[in-house]
């Protein structure tokens, strides 16, 4: 305790380079920190918009994940109903949604646009949540009404391309499974957005019993099994392949390129400015220890002479890097909490990522495992500075060490 007391008081022998060195410390800690909680909070928040996007398990033909197909529906899934009533008495499981992807033509009687569509239950708007922005109308209705001509969901620019409005009537013009061509009268009933661009030029939904009567076909391209947590999803993916092996079944990960890649990048980025941050922490301690080393060699000779072992003298210097580190640590941590408050609450919106059309807002997520990992980091680099920056005045001999001006 007194080798702790005596380095509490050398810091105070040159209290302006101490605060710049804590000073310095601080900052490294929150600088890694307020970053590192940004990227925690894109990775959650692209995660969860992944999962939500595609399902957390995605289930079809075992064909459907490995080739294309040459007509719509030619690998769907057909006898889905079971599977599906079944997976929806799970009580980690949210719903279990048929999906059906095809493209084709779009006409207003004036113009003709190619499309790419999902037909989908009405239920999948619910659960997407912020996936999709609804701009005009409503989404898609549970009932349908045999009387009037089906409604469809068109995005914002494809909508503007068509000159449609809520209420206006369309055609679309399909390859039907069989090969031959099919056409529907249909409504719209909203606009929205995907927050993609190229999406927006072309996308529309309709709903599932729509596209299996233009396409002529009672399957659908893939069952998408939405869950309450999606820490679940290893989980529920090992026994839906150990009670329906015929089915190829995929994860929201493997869907999620685009969250794969952000990941990837923001993992480099962040990484490579961590790494900065902590040589600069680690030059600004052995700067100030070294100084306080050559300053007092006469003291180090002094106490060497008394007996102190060397192993004593160096112990001191590093227990007042220690400080160095535990104190700027902690301000580091106080600086980060204060400045994700202060972030949280003043509703700053980042521009929209590559790839995107849509702001999202500036957040720094808290983590206390990435906090204690991060302050050890810098309490270690501090007490290593130390080490390395004694380590030569330490070993000097007594007489050189006293004989030092």
């Amino acid at each position: 305790m007194k080798w702790l007391v005596f380095a509490f008081r050398n810091l105070f022998r040159n209290a302006r380079r101490t605060v710049i060195t804590v000073t310095i410390a601080a900052t490294g800690v929150a600088s890694i920190l307020c970053s590192s909680g940004f990227a925690l909070y894109t990775y959650s928040t692209l995660q969860e918009m992944s999962a939500r996007d595609s399902g957390h398990l995605l289930l079809a033909d075992p064909r459907y994940f490995e080739q294309d197909e040459t007509q719509p529906l030619a690998l769907g899934l057909a006898n889905y109903a079971p599977i599906q009533t079944a997976l929806e008495q799970d009580a980690r499981v949210q719903a279990v949604l048929p999906r059906i992807e095809f493209s084709g033509l779009i006409s207003n009687n004036d113009k003709s646009v190619i499309f790419t569509a999902n037909g989908v239950d009405a239920r999948e708007w619910q659960v997407k949540g912020v996936v999709y922005k609804l701009l005009q109308g409503a989404p898609l209705s549970t009932e349908v009404d045999p009387a009037q001509d089906p409604e469809i969901m068109l995005t914002r620019d494809l909508a503007r391309t068509l000159k449609a409005e809520v209420g206006s009537s369309l055609t679309l013009l399909v390859t039907a499974s069989s090969g031959s061509l099919n056409a529907l009268d249909v409504q719209v009933r909203g606009i929205f957005s995907t927050g993609v661009p190229e999406l927006d030029e072309r996308f529309m939904l309709v709903p599932y019993q729509t596209a299996q009567e233009i396409l002529l076909s009672d399957k659908v391209s893939t069952l998408a099994v939405y869950l309450h947590d999606t820490e679940q999803t290893d989980a529920l993916l090992a026994e839906v392949r150990a009670t329906h092996p015929q089915l190829g079944v995929h994860t929201w990960l493997q869907e999620a390129v685009f969250y794969q890649k952000v990941r990837a990048l923001y993992n480099r980025i962040f990484g490579t400015l961590g790494l900065i941050l902590i040589v600069i922490v680690f030059f600004a301690v052995f700067n100030t220890l070294s100084m306080a080393v050559v300053e007092r060699t006469r003291e180090i000779g002094t106490l060497a002479a008394l007996g102190t072992y060397r192993a004593e003298i160096l112990r001191l210097f590093m227990l007042e890097a220690l400080l160095i580190g535990l104190v700027g640590s902690f301000f580091g941590v106080l600086s980060t909490f204060v400045t994700a408050y202060a972030v949280q609450f003043s509703g700053i919106q980042m521009p929209a990522p590559p790839g995107r059309s849509e702001p999202y807002p500036f957040i720094i997520e808290l983590s206390l495992p990435l906090s204690i990992y991060t302050c050890l980091a810098i309490i270690l680099i501090c007490v290593l500075a130390a080490w390395l920056a004694a380590r030569r005045g330490v070993n000097k001999s007594i007489v050189e060490a006293l004989a030092d001006v």
